[in-house]
């Protein structure tokens, strides 16, 4: 029987914290600010965004929120971004997604000042991964506060996105060790999949990508001492795909008809044959929204390290 990974609990002692230093900010009169782009009412990202709010709201952030309507063209959608580029209050934005089909979400999201983009998904931020510039923020808690004065470094103060970040932080809440691991990563988004497995790479895992396209994806499965599913496709992954004592991350997120969450992986099957797993609710789910939550913080301390050194530390 596997050991279920509590991803709500993880999420709350890093909420805690933000709140602590959200708390030390407003003591030297610095308010910490977090704008929220919505173009539209998709429904999956309107609870979302709700969520993110709540949880602002719950740690002391101040949200801003900028509501577009659906057929807001993408000068009126880039304007908007620049006017929270320019905004000194503001220390993150979060664009949410989907945008509506005629907009061009790289486009928009590269619009994003790298020191304000707080998900990690702008050009810049992501070369700067695949470059080991920013990965320094993997590494365990402790050894990461030993490296607060490189973090405020211009050169590698970007931010890591927040659901692969989070898979990792969750690996390490569980002392899973992953030196020398075979790591397989099912789905390459630039939003999941391909930013884990360039901090799986930093981690000295092995690491292989499957996707849609991978034939015969169980051969691979069977191998992997640790598995992270991000598809959206319910049940991918089945017992017979995991070998014993694998560890299994499901990223995957499927609303059904009936309201009910579920995930890539058949999860009361495969938790008698994996070491460790993951629930959908209460996995990696939770751990998205701290990670930004943390990743707003840090611009803000760095924002003021910037321009007074010595006030924060």
């Amino acid at each position: 029987m596997a050991v279920i990974m509590d991803g709500r609990k993880l999420s709350e002692e890093i909420k805690e914290k933000v709140k602590e230093t959200v708390k030390e900010l407003n003591r030297f009169k610095i308010d910490v600010g977090l704008a929220v782009l919505r173009v539209g009412e998709n429904p999956a990202s309107t609870q979302y965004y709700r969520a993110i709010l709540r949880a602002c709201q719950s740690v002391g952030i101040t949200a801003y929120k900028y509501d577009l309507p659906e057929n807001s063209s993408v000068n009126e959608i880039l304007n908007t971004i620049k006017e929270i580029n320019r905004d000194e209050r503001i220390n993150g934005l979060l664009v949410l997604f989907p945008l509506p089909k005629n907009i061009n979400a790289r486009r928009v999201v590269n619009e994003i000042l790298p020191e304000k983009d707080i998900d990690g998904l702008g050009s810049i931020s992501v070369g700067r991964l695949a470059a080991d510039e920013s990965s320094f923020q993997i590494l365990k808690h402790g050894q990461y506060n030993m490296l607060n004065e490189l973090r405020f470094m211009p050169s590698v103060a970007s931010f890591l996105p927040c659901t692969p970040f989070g898979v990792i932080r969750l690996l390490d809440y569980y002392n899973i060790d992953l030196k020398g691991k075979h790591a397989v990563v099912i789905g390459k988004s630039l939003a999941v999949g391909k930013p884990l497995s360039m901090m799986l790479l930093a981690k000295e895992a092995t690491v292989t990508v499957c996707h849609k396209s991978t034939k015969d994806l169980a051969q691979f499965t069977r191998q992997a001492d640790i598995i992270c599913s991000a598809t959206g496709v319910r049940g991918l992954i089945k017992a017979d795909m995991v070998k014993e004592g694998a560890v299994v991350v499901d990223i995957g997120i499927i609303v059904l008809d009936d309201g009910r969450i579920v995930g890539d992986v058949e999860f009361e099957e495969v938790k008698e044959k994996a070491s460790y797993i993951t629930p959908v609710p209460g996995g990696v789910g939770p751990l998205t929204i701290a990670m930004l939550l943390e990743n707003t913080v840090r611009s803000a301390r760095r924002n003021e390290f910037m321009k007074t050194p010595f006030m924060l530390e």
